[in-house]
């Protein structure tokens, strides 16, 4: 992937001296949407140690138990940081894309932050932990990042390369995006609403579209700054294929059970991404329409 000399975005924060975020926390009051979801579910316990009932608190949206501590102000990463340059530069790219594609549908658009952390993190939606992966608040428009993540995807998922580490953050911003059209507030307004397979279902056709908006991005951004190299796109559709749900339950060693799966099963999010990244067509991501995902 072509990214270094290219734009870095100034709005990324530091929180990685925070030292585990700080005293305090609380479990999740609002719903974080996050591509390593399903991978605390099936293996954070294993990978992480991560006690399973704030797994289960997070997936079922519990209500906060403690008040919000206050932090420390937030500031730039180091220059000679060359991974926060990286997702600062991806960060930015996605600012350049979004901003076209909103203008030229006669919208404005509001970009999100992204926090780098270490351990935990207070966000808007409760306390954000590594073991979660890289997830969106809704409630203060901000991605959050271990990047230590990206070694799990190399490493213990199997899905190394840069464009895999872009598609990461893409896929983050396009929750940022369902945000800013008010697809995520809708779904939200759905829960408790219908059964929990019913929401998963559609939990699923939110994250394939986040998929397929990372691919939208890379449409985009290739067409101008001419980013992508050999093998980027299979490193994308590589990494969509070792989050599919299937494919994580069957590396858990448990069975593969459809009526639980919340971000689609690896065909499913390969297919979605492979739709945006061909067409540059956010009309092309419409998963709530359509008939076969």
């Amino acid at each position: 992937m072509k990214w270094e000399g290219n734009r870095e975005s100034d709005n990324v924060e530091d929180r990685r001296d925070e030292g585990g975020g700080g005293g305090g926390g609380f479990g999740f009051g609002g719903r974080s949407i996050g591509i390593g979801t399903i991978v605390i579910a099936l293996v954070g316990g294993m990978v992480f140690g991560v006690n399973p009932l704030t797994i289960l608190n997070l997936l079922s949206g519990g209500s906060p138990s403690q008040v919000q501590q206050p932090q420390a102000p937030a500031h730039r990463p180091p220059a000679d940081d060359r991974m926060a340059k990286f997702v600062s530069t991806v960060l930015a790219d996605t600012e350049d894309v979004w901003t076209d594609v909103f203008t030229k549908g006669g919208a404005s658009y509001v970009k999100p932050r992204l926090v780098l952390f270490r351990g935990a993190t207070q966000t808007a939606c409760g306390q954000g932990q590594s073991a979660m992966g890289p997830f969106y608040c809704p409630g203060d428009q901000k991605v959050y990042i271990d990047l230590d993540f990206y070694e799990t995807l190399k490493n213990r998922l199997g899905a190394p390369g840069e464009f895999a580490q872009a598609y990461v953050i893409a896929h983050e911003v396009g929750h940022h995006v369902q945000n800013l059209l008010g697809i995520s507030g809708k779904m939200d307004q759905m829960r408790g609403r219908v059964s929990k397979v019913e929401y998963n279902a559609l939990s699923v056709k939110l994250e394939l579209q986040a998929d397929c908006f990372a691919g939208v991005w890379a449409y985009h951004a290739n067409n101008a700054r001419q980013i992508l190299e050999g093998g980027d796109i299979a490193a994308a559709m590589n990494a969509a294929a070792k989050i599919g749900d299937d494919a994580l339950q069957k590396s858990s060693g448990g069975a593969v059970m459809p009526e639980s799966f919340t971000h689609g099963t690896s065909a499913q999010r390969q297919r979605w991404f492979n739709n945006g990244v061909t067409t540059g067509s956010v009309k092309a991501c419409d998963t709530f329409s359509a008939r076969n995902l």
